[in-house]
């Protein structure tokens, strides 16, 4: 497990809505410190909201101080146009997170559903109903994009607690000695072609 009372925070990035999720983990449970969205006015120009996003989740860094972060991975569909958008907004949210000091983790939708559902195609509702449950909420956390940061929040203590070989916390051990050397094979030469 992480240390104790450790306050992680999960972003759900996107251009137009950026849910965020802060969970506190204490003594193995979980609990909902904040969750909400920040938005960006549509027809603004988008420099000016990638701009407001970055200032929104710095304040935001500042204010709650995480101990960690976790990012929703991008996750690419047929629609272009959205995954470059998201992929602005995430830009934007790992140069906040990058600057602000925190040690931060990338998940793929199905991990993080696997995480917080047991099952990598829970839907949205499924989703919603284990992150209330998890974090013992009186209603479903809304709106979508708000419960989905909660779900990386909740997604990152697991993966820590249980490094995967690419997600390693700290140095990486020396590969393990043989207990006995391995067996000589002898060296043949090819004969010299004529």
């Amino acid at each position: 497990m992480m240390a104790e009372s450790t306050l992680v925070l999960g972003l759900d990035p996107g251009t137009a809505i950026t849910g965020y999720g802060l969970v506190r983990e204490v003594d193995g449970g979980l609990q909902a410190v904040d969750y909400g969205v920040i938005t960006t006015p549509a027809r603004t120009p988008l420099p000016a909201r990638l701009q407001q996003l970055y200032h929104e989740l710095t304040a935001l860094i500042d204010w709650r101080t995480p101990d960690s972060a976790a990012v929703e991975s991008l996750f690419f569909s047929a629609n272009v146009k959205t995954a470059m958008a998201v992929g602005h907004a995430r830009g934007v949210a790992l140069l906040a997170l990058a600057e602000a000091g925190l040690s931060i983790a990338e998940y793929k939708p199905n991990e993080v559903k696997q995480a917080v559902a047991g099952y990598g195609g829970a839907d949205k509702f499924q989703m919603q109903q284990m992150v209330a449950a998890l974090l013992d909420l009186d209603a479903l956390p809304q709106p979508d994009d708000a419960a989905d940061a909660l779900a990386v929040a909740i997604c990152h203590p697991q993966h820590v607690a249980l490094p995967a070989p690419d997600r390693r916390v700290g140095p990486r051990r020396p590969p393990r000695q043989a207990s006995r050397p391995p067996p000589q094979r002898s060296r043949r030469r090819a004969p010299p072609a004529r």
